[in-house]
Parts: C-alpha cells; structure tokens; sequence
C-alpha cells in the first residue's frame, strides 16, 4: 500500500516514489527514535594487526533485532568507524560544556581577529562548531563506507528498515602506545 501511495503522490514518477518512500521511512525512524532501547550488542574490533581496538554498545528495542544479520554489521561497521575516525563523542550533546565553551572562545577570537564585524560573529562561530561537532561526534561524522551520508543517517536508515529504535550508548577505543587522554571511554 505504500508504493501504491508513493507512486500516486509522484504522479508515477519511479525515483520520486522511491525518495518519497526514503523519506517516510526517515520520518518514522525520527517518531521511533523516543522509544526504549534496552537490548542491543557490544560489538569489538581490532585493526592495523591489534594496533587499534573498539569496543561499541549499540542498543535496539528487542533480542529479536539485536540478533539479526542486519543489526550485527551495523554494529560491525560502527565500531570499525570509531577505529577509523576516532570520534570523542557519541553526540553533540556528550560534549562537555567546558570543552564547547572553550571552543566557542577561540572560534570567536579567530573571527575577530580575521577582522570580521561583530554582528556576524555569532553566526560564523556556530558554523565553525558544526565543523567542530563532525570531527569529533560519531553520529555528526561522514560514515567511512558511504562519505555521502552521516553516522547518523545510516542508524536513521537501519531504524527505517528494522522498526525499532536504535542508539549508540557508548564505546571506547584503544590505540597501542596511545595516552590514557586519548583513549575513549564514553
């Protein structure tokens, strides 16, 4: 009934059905996502020949999803992620209010300094802590496999396509000689 809908709504048009359909399934991912998850997988990966090593805590509604293929290489490719790109942070909102002050302060020094008028400021220090929030948050990050979409549009799809709500609680990542202030531990 929905690709019936789709290709009504897109005037027959196939690829708008299917971006109508992507979308609804974005948007019922986005009504999923206050709903409990209190199942889920901590999934490990080591890389560079036990030179990196993660471990991820990704959490869904129920055992039946946690334990399907689907599920398991989206916690698969998380933690392979969080190797690659060394994120600090789950979410924006793990970041500490310290650090994002702090980076608030030196983002509006380098605008002043660049000679940028005072009204304007603001605006160019929240795009700098967007940039900010894609290096160093795992959701905000582009995903490794696909550069064309985040961390979190590929939970948000995979929400889409299991029907039940799915979150990055926490991980941590180990990087051999590494300091214990670079170690993850979320």
């Amino acid at each position: 009934m929905d690709c019936k809908e789709a290709l009504k709504v897109s005037n027959g048009n196939f690829d708008k059905a299917v971006d109508f359909l992507r979308e609804k399934g974005l948007s019922a991912a986005t009504k999923k996502s206050s709903r409990a998850t209190k199942d889920g997988l901590i999934t490990s990966y080591i890389h560079m020949g036990g030179k990196v090593g993660v471990m991820i805590e990704v959490n869904c509604e129920t055992d039946f999803v946690a334990k399907t293929e689907n599920f398991k290489n989206l916690t698969r490719d998380l933690a392979m992620h969080v190797a690659a790109m060394n994120p600090l942070y789950v979410k924006p909102e793990d970041v500490p209010e310290a650090t994002l002050q702090r980076e608030k302060d030196i983002y509006r020094k380098q605008v002043i300094a660049e000679g940028k008028p005072e009204k304007i400021a603001d605006k160019i220090v929240e795009g700098k802590l967007k940039k900010f929030y894609e290096e160093v948050c795992l959701v905000k990050q582009k995903f490794i496999r696909d550069t064309n979409m985040t961390v979190e549009d590929l939970i948000k799809a995979s929400i889409a396509a299991t029907g039940e709500n799915i979150l990055v609680k926490r991980f941590v990542r180990y990087q051999l000689g590494g300091d214990e202030a670079a170690d993850n531990a979320l």
